[in-house]
């Protein structure tokens, strides 16, 4: 995961944001698809977590990640329509960031959720289910 979160991370303008790769684990997906959910995940992180947020990935569970941020979080009434095509909350935002990274992991066969950081920012917890998905 170290190697794929610093492909993405260094092909999104992250301005003043800082990453932590907080946990090492290796999972199998789709190599260009899955840089996509990093990529539409730190580039969200970094648009809506403010100047200097920092971003962190790591293992969730036995089975998952996480990408989290420390910017201002999304309120729980919001989270599930933030997924939704066209929803945008930034001017001139096309609205399809995170619904294209809701399918991705959903045609992978995992989960999306959205919770509150560690440090009152977004959470977004991948699940993988099926076992074969962890190397």
């Amino acid at each position: 995961m170290a190697a794929l979160v610093g492909q993405c991370w260094s092909a999104v303008e992250t301005d003043d944001a800082a990453i932590e790769i907080v946990d090492e684990m290796t999972f199998e997906g789709d190599p260009g698809r899955v840089r996509h959910v990093f990529e539409n995940l730190f580039r969200n992180a970094v648009e809506h977590g403010g100047a200097g947020v920092t971003v962190r990935v790591g293992s969730h569970e036995k089975n998952g990640l996480y990408l989290e941020d420390d910017g201002a979080g999304i309120p729980v009434g919001k989270r599930e329509h933030v997924l939704e095509p066209g929803h945008s909350s930034a001017r001139g935002g096309t609205g399809f960031g995170l619904t294209i990274v809701r399918r991705i992991v959903e045609a992978h066969g995992w989960e999306l959720s959205i919770t509150g950081g560690i440090d009152g920012g977004a959470r977004f917890e991948i699940g993988m289910d099926d076992q074969d998905n962890l190397i």
